[in-house]
């Protein structure tokens, strides 16, 4: 009974704090309940001093519920609202031609791992908070294990561009059992953004019809381009 007033109490505390708790708190896995689907796992991570610099303390990372197994795609399509399906390592492609996508992260986009070394059907998550050119905060499912189970859900945590051009297309992420940043340099296809790919008209060339040439204005009417070609004879 005192045990059980003490958990009610310290989470009344919590909630007229905004939900937040003590900074001794970062690192330590807490449990409500044991057994069936009321079970949650709720880590809290410390992002301090990562590589010498100070990033937001505290970062929740709630995960889903213990008898159930969530995938990074479902999750990335359910918070990007990118409509994207199948595995992972294909969502770059499949994007070509219907969302617009590029090579800098932007809030919302959907940052696509390639396939690596275990990891052979790659890994989506999306992009939640853009910290400097090196570091954003992301949301994801199924990298970390909480509680010693895959699966789980992870909010706001670090990401870094560690390629040697600080072009994003390598990252380590945070590895919550090691309470930091992994040690692998994931490679990354780029960012899906959640805008639809630009219409390009459709172009015709033609022998001898250069850009800047005077024949490029007579791309699309073939016979005035014979005309005009025939008149410089």
């Amino acid at each position: 009974m005192a045990k059980a007033l003490a958990t009610a109490l310290i989470g009344l505390w919590a909630m007229a704090a905004g939900g937040a708790l003590p900074a001794d708190a970062a690192g330590r896995a807490e449990n409500a309940g044991r057994s069936g689907t009321s079970r949650f796992s709720v880590a809290f991570v410390d992002l301090a001093n990562q590589n010498g610099r100070i990033i937001p303390r505290s970062q929740r990372v709630v995960a889903a519920p213990s008898t159930t197994f969530l995938q990074c795609v479902p999750y990335a399509r359910s918070v990007s609202g990118i409509q994207l399906r199948g595995d992972a390592h294909t969502w770059w492609d499949q994007a070509a031609g219907r969302y617009q996508r590029g090579f800098a992260p932007r809030v919302g986009a959907v940052m696509a791992f390639k396939p690596y070394g275990p990891m052979v059907l790659g890994h989506v998550a999306t992009v939640s908070r853009i910290l400097d050119s090196r570091r954003v905060l992301v949301r994801h499912a199924n990298w970390s294990p909480l509680g010693g189970e895959r699966g789980q859900i992870e909010d706001n945590v670090l990401a870094m561009d560690v390629s040697a051009r600080n072009d994003w297309s390598e990252v380590r992420v945070w590895y919550q059992p090691l309470g930091g940043l992994g040690t692998t340099h994931w490679p990354i296809a780029g960012f899906i953004y959640n805008s639809p790919a630009a219409q390009v008209a459709a172009r015709k060339s033609y022998i001898g019809a250069d850009h800047g040439s005077a024949l490029s204005h007579y791309l699309g009417d073939p016979i005035g381009a014979i005309i005009a070609a025939y008149s410089r004879r």
